[in-house]
């Protein structure tokens, strides 16, 4: 089933150039890779041996949440929830020694500020190769902020299908919700304030692996 926006898509750009984390687009602060990892206030607080840790320990709670991996499917928001996702299959597949089925979806086109933003927006890929019917799909995010994105990923993942069930995996919830979306996995709870930003470098960016936060 193809996603209801499919006919807008015309207006829109496709890049597959790496571009900003949402979670500093949604706190404007317009920061690159380069010059953020110079900042002289900026502050390590997940280091790659704590992500790995975290993405276990997730794994195993989504094994033991749901009994195994029967119907289990993970489905990365992309950009920084996709690597996360496909290192968790990964760990999955492992423990249970059965292939899980995994989907990455962009959520540009279902964001409630989209009518807003001034500038086009740049769309990525989003494959959801499975049917998600009856399904549990775990939803993967780097950040939890303030559930708006995950708000839109849910309204996304339903374009696809009904799955059975819905859950949410985060390496960090920074908290300051906004809408009523609460995780069932939790690599690490980071209270902040609004004036502070996260990221998660990953890897797969071309960064080490690092969780770092930073005054706006």
């Amino acid at each position: 089933m193809q996603p209801s926006h499919q006919n807008t898509v015309g207006r829109f750009f496709y890049a597959d150039s790496p571009r900003l984390s949402r979670h500093t687009i949604e706190s404007k602060q317009y920061v690159t890779t380069e010059n953020q990892t110079q900042r002289d206030d900026m502050r390590v607080v997940m280091d790659a041996g704590d992500i790995a840790r975290a993405l276990t320990r997730i794994a195993h709670e989504i094994v033991e949440r749901n009994k195994g991996v029967k119907d289990l499917a993970l489905v990365g928001i992309r950009t920084g929830g996709v690597h996360l996702a496909h290192r968790l299959v990964k760990r999955i597949q492992s423990i249970e020694g059965a292939q899980i089925p995994i989907g990455e979806l962009d959520i540009t086109l279902y964001r409630d500020d989209l009518a807003l933003r001034k500038n086009q927006p740049v769309l990525r890929k989003t494959s959801v190769p499975f049917d998600l019917a009856d399904k549990v799909v775990v939803l993967v995010d780097d950040v939890l902020f303030t559930g708006r994105t995950i708000r839109a990923a849910m309204d996304g993942l339903m374009d696809f299908g009904r799955p059975g069930e819905i859950q949410l995996a985060v390496l960090v919830d920074r908290g300051h919700r906004q809408l009523p979306i609460k995780a069932n996995y939790i690599g690490k709870n980071l209270p902040t304030s609004r004036e502070e930003n996260i990221q998660v470098l990953l890897e797969e960016g071309g960064e080490d692996d690092r969780v770092v936060i930073f005054k706006a």
